[in-house]
């Protein structure tokens, strides 16, 4: 299955990434990249991505991961909901003292 994704390039503290289309098996380091759809600067902000390429690459059956498809969201390429992608907080209170009472008991 194929997958879109985020692809790391550039130095140590100068991220830099590569929205690809890749096998979803296969780790995004060995560049066996099917297609390359455009580019993610977070220092900079700048987000260019071919909307062409991905409304194909979409009718084709790929699935965008998460970030991926928040990006695509927000440069109204695709019309959809934004997926939260953070990890759900529980509350630390409540583990604590579960924690507590194993300990006591």
């Amino acid at each position: 299955m194929l997958m879109m994704r985020l692809q790391r390039v550039g130095r140590k503290n100068e991220p830099s990434y590569r929205v690809v289309v890749v096998d979803k098996r296969a780790s995004t380091k060995t560049n066996k990249n099917v297609d390359n759809l455009g580019f993610y600067n977070p220092k900079l902000g700048v987000i260019e991505i071919n909307g062409e390429k991905v409304k194909h690459w979409l009718a084709q059956g790929v699935q965008a991961s998460d970030t991926v498809h928040n990006m695509l969201v927000s440069k109204k390429i695709i019309d959809a909901k934004k997926i939260n992608v953070l990890p759900k907080m529980t509350n630390r209170k409540t583990e604590v003292a579960s924690e507590v009472a194993s300990i006591v008991a």
